[in-house]
């Protein structure tokens, strides 16, 4: 188990340090900063779908997708993080309940 543990650690020391010794002429490019721009958005929507419509190994639509629709509406309309956090939680609880 440490083993792998290790392994993993030292694994991403050396991802960190390749990244770190990639020149800077290469990462100025446009295409390359632009395809670094939009990693994090894919991944987050990735992670978000995965939650969303996923319970073990099966595929199901309940009260989270009704919540991240609530969270949708509410971006839509420029709410605030918070009120768009605590938006979604209610509609799904409200959902959950019914």
């Amino acid at each position: 188990m440490w083993a792998a543990v290790l392994g993993t650690a030292l694994g991403c020391y050396l991802l960190k340090l390749a990244g770190l010794s990639v020149p800077p002429r290469v990462l100025e490019h446009r295409i390359v900063a632009r395809v670094a721009d939009l990693i994090p958005v894919a991944l987050l929507a990735a992670l978000v779908a995965v939650q969303t419509f996923s319970r073990g190994h099966q595929i199901v639509v309940d009260a989270r997708a009704v919540g991240l629709a609530a969270a949708v509406v509410l971006l839509t309309l420029r709410a605030p993080f918070l009120v768009v956090v605590f938006g979604a939680a209610l509609v799904a609880a409200g959902v959950r309940l019914l």
